[in-house]
């Protein structure tokens, strides 16, 4: 197989004109010709991406006597929809990102440093709540890891580092958010909560609460949520 890094933007913007004639629902059949003549492009130049594509994966062809029925698979879609988190990113004003992801156990620090004296203080001046001793662990889905970075964008609650007699106290930034479940039900006075220091990676996102989510809204491990990170309306 092709290595990922020899698919570059003019692969890219050829699987996007597949797309657009149809091929993430299905075989179409496409001409060098008409390919090459989309690209501004010679009839070589359209086939050599074309074969650059499918040794990478991200296409599918069948090669007849007047053409070929092309598909974008699975994995091209993927790459498409990356460019479009990408460009979603430089265009959009929404002071909201999206996320979705699947709940999971934690390891069981949040309930021990969500309690500690140095953060409660905190939570309770800056978030207006004594949160729940624990968080709500969310697996990322591959898109939402991505989309995560755009929450730089957006303004966080700081939450300070502190120190005690015994040890030194990293900081964390809080945003409010959101939960829905693919039920209908909303919670809206949740904050995620990102540590200095965490072991988790970025396709986990820690979510607190006043109340303790998994109760409030019945989940339980494996069940999807949509957390939406923002300002509140």
């Amino acid at each position: 197989m092709l290595a990922e890094s020899a698919v570059g933007h003019d692969e890219l913007a050829v699987l996007k004109l597949l797309a657009l004639e149809g091929g993430l629902e299905g075989d179409v059949k496409i001409s060098c010709s008409h390919l090459a003549d989309r690209l501004d492009a010679s009839n070589q130049t359209a086939s050599r991406r074309l074969q650059r594509l499918e040794s990478a994966g991200l296409l599918e062809r069948d090669t007849v006597n007047d053409g070929q029925w092309v598909a974008v698979t699975e994995t091209g879609e993927r790459a498409l929809h990356a460019e479009y988190e990408d460009y979603r990113r430089i265009f959009e004003t929404d002071s909201h990102v999206g996320l979705e992801g699947t709940i999971t156990s934690g390891m069981g620090e949040g309930r021990h440093y969500i309690s500690l004296p140095g953060y409660k203080r905190q939570f309770e001046d800056r978030l207006g709540y004594e949160p729940f001793p624990g968080t709500l662990n969310v697996d990322l889905r591959e898109d939402s890891v991505r989309r995560r970075s755009a929450m730089a964008s957006l303004e966080p609650v700081p939450i300070d580092g502190w120190e005690s007699d015994e040890r030194t106290y990293g900081p964390a930034v809080c945003y409010p958010a959101t939960i829905e479940t693919t039920e209908g039900e909303v919670y809206e006075n949740a904050y995620t909560i990102a540590p200095e220091r965490t072991h988790h990676d970025d396709d986990q996102l820690e979510v607190i609460a006043p109340d303790k989510l998994r109760e409030e809204l019945a989940l339980e491990d494996g069940d999807h949520v949509t957390v939406s990170v923002g300002d509140r309306e």
